[in-house]
């Protein structure tokens, strides 16, 4: 296992976090990242959001990588030898449906899954000797560019870069224009992006996702005000704050907030910050922004990508989409 970060169990330093949060809650229109919902609590209680009858985003994510394995497979497989490399594989449960596929092909490659957590890079190392120990697999703890750097200085193969999830949707456009440009550039000619697109639909469907009968996501986003109470020493009174979810369809964006029900002060101990709050002011925590294949495609073809093919669910309602290098 290459190890490329510092925080190897995933976490986060609490000066950086300190300052962040003083950053976000300071502004005129009031953010935290959603960068840090992932501690421990936040990411069980996404595990359980996946698993919301509501939440339909991974499970037509399965659907499309179980249908259409043997197709992609065979196209990742075209050039001959290529290392699959896939940024933020977590448990790498989707991507273990490609290489099971990718396996029973008998095809040349090696994985590089990429994670900030050390703890569970070791977990999916220790996961695929015992399901897949066919498959030769090099884990990277580390940043997705640094990783990416990592490969370009020692590794002079063909690449697949594996994007799943509908990641991409969490950026603004500016954002998502400078990630893509910035994977572009570790990539040359005959290299492969293969990425998750959550695409637009009915607003009803998307709002219900992020916004759940029983509450989850509310719980989920709300953590976010209890890991900084128990992180940075903070006194936010969580019940007097609550999630709310809007969905724009005309620019096809998801936004996520949690709103102050009244007006109050909250002391950041290790920003060494007292923020107050206006009641019903809202802190902006998340963006999801659906897609139109069209749509993607531009910002494909702007950052340096053409896409080839198109995976969708039987309802089409996510994509993977497989782009070439230009």
């Amino acid at each position: 296992m290459i190890e490329l970060s510092r925080q190897q169990d995933g976490s986060t330093d609490t000066t950086a976090f300190a300052k962040d949060v003083a950053k976000g809650l300071s502004q005129k229109q009031k953010s935290l990242s959603s960068r840090y919902f992932y501690d421990g609590t936040g990411s069980r209680l996404f595990q359980q959001i996946m698993e919301l009858p509501e939440y339909y985003l991974t499970r037509c994510e399965l659907e499309v990588l179980t249908e259409n394995k043997q197709d992609m497979a065979e196209q990742f497989s075209n050039g001959g030898f290529f290392h699959l490399i896939d940024l933020g594989a977590g448990d790498a449960l989707k991507t273990k449906i490609l290489l099971k596929e990718l396996s029973g092909q008998q095809s040349a490659f090696d994985y590089v899954p990429v994670d900030i957590s050390g703890d569970a890079m070791q977990e999916l190392s220790e996961s695929l000797q015992q399901e897949l120990p066919q498959v030769k697999v090099e884990a990277v703890v580390g940043e997705y560019f640094r990783a990416l750097e990592w490969l370009q200085e020692n590794k002079s193969e063909r690449k697949v870069v594996l994007f799943l999830g509908s990641n991409i949707g969490n950026f603004e456009q500016e954002e998502s224009i400078n990630f893509l440009r910035s994977i572009r550039s570790y990539l040359q000619t005959g290299d492969q992006l293969l990425m998750g697109i959550d695409l637009r639909k009915d607003p009803e469907t998307i709002l219900k996702a992020y916004n759940d009968a029983a509450g989850v996501t509310a719980a989920f986003n709300l953590n976010l005000l209890h890991r900084i109470n128990r992180e940075l020493n903070a006194d936010f009174d969580v019940s007097q704050f609550c999630h709310h979810a809007i969905y724009n369809p005309l620019e096809g964006v998801m936004r996520s907030f949690i709103v102050s029900k009244t007006d109050q002060d909250v002391r950041i101990g290790k920003a060494d910050i007292t923020i107050h709050f206006e009641a019903w002011e809202a802190i902006h925590t998340e963006n999801s922004y659906k897609y139109s294949i069209p749509l993607i495609g531009e910002l494909g073809q702007q950052c340096g990508f053409k896409i080839e093919t198109v995976f969708y669910d039987s309802q089409k309602r996510f994509a993977d989409v497989l782009f070439s290098v230009l």
